[in-house]
Order: C-alpha cells, then sequence, then structure tokens
C-alpha cells in the first residue's frame, strides 16, 4: 500500500511539473550517455548493529555515475558496475558486478550484553546483480526498474549468501527536484543467521542471553524513500541537497533472536542527510 500510494503520487506529479519547468527553456537529452560523476558526503542514523533498538550517528558518503556508457553507484557498504549502456528504446537490461563490505557487530556495540558477545569479523561479499528497467511511463526522464541482488562472502565471516529482489520508481518532479522511492526484500542462508543472529552455549553464559540457534530463510521486507533538491544549476550539475530514509522489518528466525526479541527491535530505521554535487 505504501509503495502504491508513493507511485501514484509520482505519476501524477511528474509530467506537468517537468513542463512546466521546461518553459521557455531546453530540456537535456534522456538519451544523453555522457560520462558523469555525482559524489555526496553527510550524515546517517543507523541501527548499532542488525537488530537493534538504538542508533548511532556515522558519516554518510555515497557515489555515482557514468563511463564509457557504463554506470556505476553505490548502496550503503556496496559498490555496483552496470555493465549494459541503456539504450534509447523504453527497455533496458541491467546486469554487472557487486563489492562490498559488512561491518555487522565488527565494533563496539553500545548495549552492554551485547557488546558481551564475541567481536565479528568484517564479511568481504562479492557477487552480481540483473534485472530490468523501463523508462519514459510517465516522462522521459522516470525509470521503474526491478532486480535480484546475489552476494556471497569470500572473506570467511559468514560464509554465506544473500538474494535480495527489489523494485524501484524514480523520476524528477522538476529540473531541481528527483524523487526515488524502493521495496525490497531479502533471503540469508544458514551460515549468514547462524553468526550474526544465533547465540552458543558459552556466549549465553557471558552474556546472559538465552541459547538459540537461528536457520537462514527469508530475512526482511524493506521500504525507502529518497529526495534530491538541486539549488546550483539543475540535476545534471552542481550542489544538491538529499534525504534519505528507509524501514525494514526482520522476520521469522531473525526477528526471534534474542539478540532482537530480548534485547533490540525487529522494526529498522534508517536516516542520511548531506550535501551531494555533480560534475
Amino acid at each position: 500500500m505504501f509503495r502504491s500510494l508513493i507511485a501514484a503520487a509520482l505519476l501524477c506529479a511528474a509530467s506537468p511539473l517537468l513542463a512546466q519547468s521546461g518553459a521557455g527553456s531546453e530540456l537535456p537529452d534522456p538519451n544523453d550517455r555522457s560520462n558523469s560523476f555525482t559524489v555526496a558526503v553527510g550524515a546517517a542514523a543507523v541501527p548499532d548493529y542488525e537488530g537493534a533498538d538504538g542508533y548511532k550517528l556515522i558519516p554518510a558518503v555515497a557515489v555515482r555515475g557514468r563511463v564509457g556508457g557504463m554506470d556505476f553507484w553505490s548502496s550503503g557498504t556496496k559498490l555496483y558496475l552496470d555493465v549494459f549502456g541503456q539504450p534509447t528504446s523504453g527497455m533496458d537490461f541491467d546486469a554487472g558486478p557487486i563489492v562490498g563490505v559488512r561491518l555487522n557487530r565488527s565494533g563496539k556495540i553500545r548495549d552492554d550484553v551485547v557488546d558481551d558477545l564475541p567481536e565479528l569479523d568484517m564479511a568481504i561479499e562479492v557477487g552480481a546483480f540483473g534485472g530490468l528497467s523501463f523508462h519514459g511511463l510517465t516522462n522521459p526522464y522516470d525509470s521503474l526498474s526491478m532486480r535480484v541482488d546475489y552476494l556471497t562472502d569470500v572473506g570467511g565471516a559468514h560464509k554465506s549468501s544473500l538474494i535480495t529482489p527489489s523494485i524501484s520508481f524514480s523520476t524528477p518532479l522538476s529540473r531541481t527536484l528527483y524523487v526515488s522511492a524502493s521495496a525490497s526484500a531479502e533471503w540469508a542462508g544458514d551460515g549468514y543467521a547462524d553468526y550474526y543472529y544465533s547465540v552458543s552455549p558459552a556466549e549465553s553464559l557471558d552474556s546472559g542471553l538465552a541459547v538459540y540457534e537461528a536457520d537462514g530463510g527469508f530475512k526482511e521486507w524493506k521500504l525507502g524513500l529518497t529526495g534530491v533538491s538541486a539549488f546550483s544549476g539543475d540535476l545534471t550539475h552542481g550542489w544538491a541537497v538529499f534525504a534519505s530514509g528507509s524501514y525494514a522489518r526482520l522476520v521469522g528466525d531473525f526477528a526471534d533472536s534474542p539478540l532482537v526479541d530480548d534485547r533490540g527491535s525487529a522494526s529498522q530505521w534508517m536516516a542520511a542527510v548531506g550535501l551531494a554535487y555533480t560534475f
């Protein structure tokens, strides 16, 4: 329902606002594939660990751009490269590699009980994504994307894999305002569930948490919303301010873990704000 309301609002608003903002001035070519680069810096409030009910403030850095017709972008601590260039038609195939790191419980935890558990190793994850994008549904610049990500740990931490299907709709509402809404789900393997959510008998004695053995499966669903407003130039160049937020809900064995059910929360929020510059 939440996703449908957002999509409906964007569908109604995008075309007339673009037409109004373009009056008397030439609009950018929607098929322009020249090189570009955007860097964003700011601050983000994120859960102290995956499943925590406390939050911490961390630096937020993101990049997005295009080189040689190939798009790249970051999402959290992951970097994506789309090796397929966007054609001039209304649909294109998206696919390419993903690399990233996972820092969950790899440092100090503010919850003293959870902090008594052993510190975990940083996971190094690699994988790939594939999907379809549809362009020009409501205006020449919008995009409806459906994608599936696959990641596996190659660094010897959780030694498992994750599969994440997602859908997103993005559009400018004017030459200076851009909005994107997304929804996703995530499946995690047994190794991931055991590494981050199980509590061994020895760990139970140290922390007081109940012994728990987590199995893999459907891990969470998530909704997200991002807005960008340019105040120098327009969305294709210059300075802009951005804000992003998401809500995720852990389910199954992940939500039932003592780290979540007793010490944390199945509801996971994230918010970030900052400045971006597009070259």
